[in-house]
């Protein structure tokens, strides 16, 4: 197994950030309609900057791991900042290339994301 193949494993076993922010400031829940992957998203925002994060819901190993590794890189930033990363960013996360069908799954965790921190 390649070195991008075990980080993919490990963030879907082992998710970061995975759960709720029960005193959440901003959060968001989208579906991938393709598949059923469901991502929940739900944020601590204080002066504008990104204090807390986590991620709940069910999918593949893709969409979890790309979800998990995002959360990890966007607690201290700017939540104006987080909803223009793009979705090269994710892509570079994940390491690995990805099939034509995979790419909704891996960009989920983006677009609940930018929900989030645009609502």
């Amino acid at each position: 197994m390649d070195m991008y193949a075990e980080n993919i494993l490990d963030h879907y076993k082992n998710p970061r950030r995975f759960g709720r922010i029960a005193d959440c400031t901003h959060s968001a829940y989208d579906v991938n309609p393709l598949c059923g992957d469901c991502v929940e998203i739900t944020l601590t925002v204080d002066d504008g900057v990104i204090v807390d994060a986590a991620f709940s819901g069910k999918g593949c190993a893709i969409s979890r791991a790309a979800t998990s590794m995002l959360m990890e890189e966007i607690v201290g930033r700017r939540a104006h900042d987080v909803g223009n990363i793009a979705n090269d960013f994710v892509f570079e996360l994940i390491g690995a290339p990805l099939t034509a069908a995979r790419v909704k799954c891996a960009l989920l965790g983006l677009v609940v994301l930018k929900k989030a921190v645009n609502q």
